[in-house]
């Protein structure tokens, strides 16, 4: 995946003499943040055999639920912290409900896809919350010598720390034995429930985290927003290499599928292609990638 993308820009730095810039790059990483940090936590999750389909409403509710804080008490600490634990929250009922009541992942997920959407237009009445302080502005504006966003930053911090989880840790050598045998994870004395709920959790507060980044970025909170995230989440995922069986992935691969997908719509968009052909191209790239893992099984 390194090596493709590698080739897509040296491609489109021929066919557009202002991609390979800095200041186009600097996009593009800006761009990726919110969807690769939701997509780190569904890479754990997608290791571990399930699926969360509702990381795009659980990313508007726990938004939502921050800015009310915000406008109610004007912390920006608390508002802050009620956006991520609410995200949290949110992914803690999706485990409860996967592994308490047995209700396979995909169900769970689609049900809270739902749920949570509807959530956030009771709690702001489908009213986008505006009024955020320049404290709040610049966690998604701000940059360091003013070539770095701040997001960007964000970003690769996130992506460290899930690295070293899932490379370094028990609870990540866990996630890797439930995705290739949950039975067998069972029998070498696993929790496998605990573990699970650890990741929805944990998938949670990363939406929380990155409704956090959108919001900073555009000034206002949309109970709207998120929609269609749980696809570009899942297509970052995939492009990056991690078997929809489970048990295999790389999150490191994941920032690069993220980046992959950004860079398809960017590099469309600065080179004049019609923005709808965005949809079919990276439509095609997921299809490609789940093939190119069949025939690795298959082999």
């Amino acid at each position: 995946m390194l090596v493709i993308l590698i080739g897509m820009w040296l491609v489109l730095s021929r066919l557009s003499p202002y991609f390979l810039t800095v200041g186009n790059i600097s996009e593009i990483t800006l761009q990726t943040a919110v969807i690769g940090i939701i997509a780190a936590g569904e890479t754990m999750i997608i290791i571990s055999g399930g699926i969360d389909l509702s990381v795009g409403s659980m990313f508007a509710c726990a938004g939502v639920v921050g800015g009310l804080a915000f406008q109610g008490t004007s912390n920006l600490f608390f508002a802050l912290f009620a956006t991520v634990l609410f995200g949290g929250a949110l992914g803690l009922v999706n485990g409860f409900v996967i592994t308490g009541l047995r209700v396979p992942p995909f169900i769970a997920t689609l049900g809270m896809l739902g749920m949570a959407r509807g959530l956030a237009l009771i709690f702001s009445r489908g009213i986008p919350i505006f009024g955020l302080d320049q404290r709040y502005l610049w966690i998604g504006q701000g940059k360091i010598v003013n070539v770095i966003p701040i997001p960007t930053i964000i970003l690769l911090v996130v992506f460290g720390v899930v690295f070293m989880i899932a490379r370094y840790t028990r609870f990540g050598r866990f996630t890797y034995a439930i995705g290739s045998n949950a039975e067998a994870a069972v029998l070498s004395g696993i929790n496998i429930k605990v573990v699970i709920l650890g990741i929805y959790a944990g998938c949670g507060l990363l939406c929380g985290l990155a409704s956090i980044i959108e919001a900073a970025r555009l000034a206002t909170i949309q109970p709207a927003g998120g929609t269609g995230y749980e696809l570009l989440a899942i297509g970052a995922v995939v492009i990056g290499g991690t078997s929809l069986f489970g048990g295999e992935g790389n999150v490191i691969a994941t920032l690069i599928g993220a980046i992959i997908e950004t860079t398809i719509r960017n590099g469309l968009n600065i080179v004049g292609v019609n923005a709808f052909w965005q949809y079919v191209v990276n439509g095609a790239v997921i299809i490609a990638a789940v093939a190119v893992d069949q025939l690795k099984r298959q082999i």
